[in-house]
């Protein structure tokens, strides 16, 4: 089946995506979450969602193809509740996944069907059966255990530095909320669809200017 997606804010936001990774690149920066569909966008009507799935399958299938990709060493992973998706979709995760598990340069995440308390819920799950099984006591439960069972356990910084929000929203809709807790939060009134370079600079150049502190 093909569907004729419409030129909307869907399309823009995609093509928005793709100016994203050449920018970052370009200022190497090393590691990249893309909220891209949350676990709520599934309960929209079917027409749209079905839309939404094959955009989605189709950038995807652009990026198994982009040379930046291999070039980079830019390891590629769906993170979220991926088995909620679509096979077409799974299927080219997959093959990103399997064509990029041993690049380390770079890392881009692409959040689907992913809810914050959902990532909880299910490293909570993760541990409750090592517990069962034996292989965990649960004096042995500590930060790093719980961060080892999240969908970045994979990366070697899984704390953000900077969580960029545009649309003038002033929340995080459940993004990352654990690995959150440390990172500067940026709100940019701005909408996704018409994200530019200037933007992100900013962005940067504001998380520059703010002292860290981590909690201390």
């Amino acid at each position: 089946m093909h569907l004729s997606i419409p030129k909307t804010g869907h399309w823009k936001g995609a093509d928005a995506v793709e100016n994203l990774l050449d920018w970052c690149e370009e200022l190497d920066i090393k590691i990249v979450t893309l909220y891209a569909l949350s676990s709520e966008n599934l309960d929209r009507k079917d027409e749209e969602l079905e839309q939404i799935y094959e955009l989605i399958r189709m950038r995807l299938e652009k990026l198994y193809n982009d040379p930046r990709i291999h070039r980079c060493k830019m390891r590629v992973k769906g993170i979220g509740r991926i088995e909620l998706l679509p096979d077409s979709i799974k299927d080219v995760l997959k093959r990103l996944d399997d064509a990029t598990k041993n690049y380390d340069n770079h890392f881009l995440n692409i959040a689907l069907a992913y809810g914050g308390q959902y990532e909880l819920v299910d490293a909570v799950k993760k541990i409750g059966k090592k517990i069962k099984d034996g292989s965990l006591e649960i004096d042995d439960i500590n930060k790093k255990e719980i961060e080892s069972n999240l969908y970045t356990s994979h990366l070697p910084q899984s704390s953000p530095d900077m969580i960029l929000r545009t649309s003038g929203e002033k929340r995080l809709s459940g993004f990352l909320m654990w690995q959150s807790a440390y990172s500067e939060l940026i709100f940019m009134d701005i909408f996704w669809p018409e994200f530019r370079k200037i933007d992100l600079m900013r962005a940067i150049r504001t998380f520059q200017e703010r002292k860290r502190r981590l909690g201390k």
